[in-house]
């Protein structure tokens, strides 16, 4: 099946047009920020942990064969049984395997981007086993038929109301109800009826350790600490770029994820697995699905140091104000448009342009990943593989052309200041100019760069 291209500004658009939405969107996910802002603000070593963890991540990847060999030693040695998986499809099949052969009918998940990279719960639906995700947030949009949002707040764009009307279809709740603690405690009596009936459970993986063979799950309403310890099964999904080399590596990441994600001191539940529970079995399937090409790039490898903690989404202006549904991918933002971009060029070529270039991604991104970099060097790529579209390469030639000739670019600027301000507000912006459907062009000024430096050089 091919992928259609995805053009992000046209489903921006849709989603601008429900101002009110856009702007309540646009606030949350700054408060979010803010937040970020402040918990950080009480760690006077914050550059030097970010130094750290980039530095930690870096070696990782560039000794990655060698650590996942002595991750899947240490981890059989605990009585984990680790599964390999390069694509997608295998991954799917591997756990849908793993499922059959223990007659699992029913699984409880708990958040994992992977598992959506993945498409793996329409795979073991189709095959009659029901999946149930238990993070509020992803139950909500599993209940809506909707994928998540972002990475870390997967119903962010979903209001009060509309929660309480799908819980009022769904759990039967009272039609009209909106009070967040009487929902919260409506979905914790329904899913406490599928953790007590699940026969497995199903987490990610945060950070994996080569040095024990463990692996780390980080959440804040329990729910993956459940969901596993009460079936005596449970399977981890973990992308290869997860791993970190020694067990006092971790304390860096722990420090940075939750701060840079939610502006929290620490994760509600960090929970530490090494082996299986008594009379269980552990699987850890660990997936590629790209990621070795990734890695391969001298130029984007660094988007693989990304712990997920969603910094750069919340920061995003353009993300605020178009949704996560605009960029059509399991990881949206900045760094979606990174990892989706190098993927697939010809479906993801509006991605890399979705960006401002302010470089705020690449201020809050815990292990110094250069995003606006990347995304920059992307559009490059973009360009060279012949997927810009042909209005976008008429205007860039026209600009070019204005550019290389310094008399016909102090030309237009003049003309420009002339004509501007003189033309009727509806000549400028109209249906036909969709630029202006939402900006105004600054105040023209009335001299030019030029003309006040050589104002100034001359006295």
């Amino acid at each position: 099946m091919v992928q259609p291209r995805i053009e992000h500004a046209a489903d921006a658009a849709r989603f601008i047009q429900n101002a009110e939405r856009a702007h309540w969107h646009d606030q949350a996910l700054w408060f979010v920020r803010a937040k970020r802002d402040k918990a950080v603000a009480c760690v006077p070593e914050w550059e030097m942990l970010r130094d750290r963890a980039q530095q930690i991540k870096s070696h990782t990847l560039a000794h990655l064969a060698d650590y996942l060999e002595q991750f899947e030693q240490n981890a059989t040695r605990h009585g984990i049984q680790i599964h390999w998986a390069r694509t997608a499809d295998d991954h799917n099949r591997i756990v849908l395997e793993i499922l059959q052969q223990h007659q699992v009918q029913r699984v409880v998940k708990s958040k994992s981007m992977l598992t959506e990279e993945c498409g793996l719960n329409p795979v073991l639906e189709q095959h009659g086993i029901e999946v149930v995700d238990t993070d509020l947030g992803e139950r909500i949009v599993q209940f809506r038929n909707e994928p998540p949002s972002h990475i870390v707040l997967p119903a962010i764009h979903i209001k009060k109301e509309e929660v309480g009307q799908t819980f009022h279809e769904h759990l039967g709740t009272d039609e009209g109800a909106s009070d967040p603690n009487y929902l919260t405690e409506a979905a914790r009596q329904h899913l406490r009826g599928k953790f007590m009936a699940a026969e497995a459970g199903i987490t990610g993986v945060n950070f994996a350790i080569a040095e024990t063979g463990g692996f780390v799950v980080c959440t804040n309403e329990g729910n993956a600490d459940i969901g596993v310890s009460l079936p005596k099964l449970h399977i981890a999904c973990m992308g290869i770029e997860k791993l970190i080399p020694r067990a006092a590596d971790l304390a860096v990441f722990t420090r940075m994820l939750a701060r840079n994600a939610t502006g929290q001191p620490v994760t509600t539940y960090t929970s530490h697995f090494q082996g299986p529970v008594p009379g269980g079995q552990l699987h850890v399937v660990l997936v590629d699905n790209g990621r070795c090409t990734l890695r391969a790039s001298d130029t984007f490898r660094d988007a693989l140091r990304c712990i997920r903690c969603g910094a750069c989404l919340n920061t995003c202006p353009v993300y605020r104000r178009s949704g996560g549904y605009s960029y059509h991918a399991t990881v949206p933002g900045p760094i979606g448009s990174v990892l989706n971009a190098t993927r697939d060029v010809k479906t993801y070529h509006s991605l890399p342009f979705a960006c401002s270039l302010c470089a705020s991604c690449s201020d809050v991104c815990p292990v110094k990943i250069p995003l606006h970099e990347s995304l920059l060097d992307l559009r490059w790529e973009v360009v060279q593989q012949g997927q810009l579209p042909w209005s976008k390469r008429l205007m860039m030639k026209g600009a070019s052309f204005v550019f290389k000739r310094t008399w016909l670019y102090n030309l237009g600027g003049r003309v420009a200041r002339w004509v501007l301000p003189k033309l009727p507000r509806p000549l400028v912006y109209n249906r036909l100019n969709a630029w202006g459907q939402q900006r105004d062009l600054p105040e023209m000024p009335k001299k030019s760069f030029r003309q006040i430096y050589q104002e100034r050089d001359e006295r």
